[in-house]
């Protein structure tokens, strides 16, 4: 029997209940994947992986609340990195951050408009470093993801990124691999992993 859509949303709320037991309750959670439902659907381009997609977005939501009430403490530093479309300068950087510094930081990518899919140039020039992004989906900016972050990192979204005291707020100029060849996009995959490189050792990590 094939799971329809409706019942995949509604395991997902079944499932996050119970990952998130005592921490939010049912309606809460219900809110979230509905919120994550509406925010992936309009642009997502092959409905079949949905939930999927559905189901690690209210996850993402939902931790980033928790850390942002302080009911599921932050272990180590969150960094979130934001551009345009979250399509590729946003993603890269999450990638590379998480490659350098596997476990001693956690990181969340954003877009102040979010594009359908990751641009296909993007994934190729990380899986050169062995860096894997095909897993990897445009999300939209929030509150939320940003409220949870300690350091905030915008990439040519200009003032679309909204600002909470306390934090530590970084503007890159990254060129944008949208339109780019291969080899410029390798060049602006290099320029972001010098970035990294810094922003990692000023955290002492």
């Amino acid at each position: 029997m094939t799971t329809t859509a409706p019942d995949a949303h509604q395991a997902t709320i079944d499932d996050l209940a119970y990952a998130f037991d005592g921490v939010f309750t049912q309606t809460q959670i219900a809110d979230a994947v509905a919120s994550a439902r509406q925010a992936l659907e309009p642009t997502a381009t092959v409905q079949t992986y949905l939930p999927v997609l559905v189901r690690r977005y209210a996850t993402e939501l939902l931790t980033a609340q928790a850390q942002a009430d302080g009911t599921r403490p932050k272990a180590v530093p969150e960094i979130l990195f934001v551009c345009v479309h979250n399509a590729g300068r946003s993603q890269m950087a999450a990638a590379i951050a998480e490659h350098l510094a596997p476990g001693r930081v956690h990181v969340r990518s954003a877009g102040s408009a979010p594009s359908g899919e990751i641009n296909p140039q993007a994934v190729a020039v990380l899986a050169e470093r062995g860096i894997d992004l095909t897993a990897a989906y445009p999300k939209p900016l929030t509150d939320t993801v940003v409220h949870a972050a300690d350091v905030i990192v915008t990439m040519g979204c200009g003032d679309e990124c909204p600002y909470f005291p306390g934090k530590q707020y970084l503007d890159w100029e990254v060129a944008d691999p949208d339109g780019a060849t291969l080899e410029q996009v390798r060049d602006i995959r290099d320029d972001i992993q010098g970035r990294i490189t810094s922003l990692l050792r000023d955290l002492d990590l």
